[in-house]
């Protein structure tokens, strides 16, 4: 059963990583798409673009990003009387937790939608921002360039798609009743939001390296 009864310490504590881990996730895609964008727009001047002090903004930035709003959004959680303990997830997110609240909860609910707004659909619109001027030099460009930006950004886009495929179903689930769905398939989806990703983006980059592929071949033909 995906029904647990609520331990408020490890609650918040699995809130509080579970959104830190989103908002981490999604920035870091938007930081690759700059990084692809620089790359195949600006190849002669990549290195004079993206400075090492640019690389120190841009990783603090998706660090330190989700961890201020998740601090904000479980101290608000945290200061909650709780009317129940039993939360229909394989693990507690945050408006699961105020929908057990007793008290007025419309300044949580409002954060979490500003929370939501900036941790997903800013970094969306960077991508796609990103990709737009991509695609724009690639259908102007030459045959090879548009093979280089298709092996350069594949990896990248699978790895968004799936990582927003198991994020939508995780926002669906919490804001919309979705006990109609069978317990085995809610379980399944949220452990594949949580899994899938970490385990996806090392193979799929990994297998992309040449020297890798080269690998791989060999193993493959040697057992043959």
């Amino acid at each position: 059963s995906d029904i647990h009864t609520v331990s408020a310490p490890l609650c918040f504590l699995q809130n509080f990583f579970l959104y830190c881990y989103g908002g981490v996730e999604y920035l870091n895609l938007a930081v690759m798409s700059y990084d692809r964008y620089l790359a195949i727009c600006y190849p002669l001047q990549y290195n004079t673009r993206m400075t090492f002090n640019k690389i120190t903004v841009l990783f603090a930035v998706t660090w330190l990003g989700p961890l201020l709003l998740c601090v904000v959004m479980t101290s608000l959680s945290t200061s909650l009387q709780l009317c129940g303990t039993i939360i229909e997830k394989v693990y507690c997110d945050n408006y699961s937790i105020v929908k057990l609240a007793c008290d007025d909860t419309s300044v949580h609910n409002i954060y979490g939608l500003i929370a939501t707004s900036l941790s997903i659909f800013c970094p969306l619109i960077l991508i796609f921002f990103s990709y737009m001027k991509i695609f724009r030099v690639c259908f102007s460009g030459s045959k090879q360039t548009r093979q280089k930006a298709v092996s350069t950004c594949t990896p990248h886009l699978a790895s968004l798609l799936n990582f927003s495929c198991g994020a939508c179903f995780e926002v669906l689930q919490s804001r919309f009743n979705m006990n109609n769905l069978p317990n085995t398939l809610r379980i399944v989806l949220s452990l594949y939001w949580l899994t899938c990703q970490p385990v996806f983006n090392p193979l799929l980059y990994g297998l992309n390296m040449s020297k890798i592929q080269i690998i791989c071949k060999s193993l493959v033909f040697a057992k043959m």
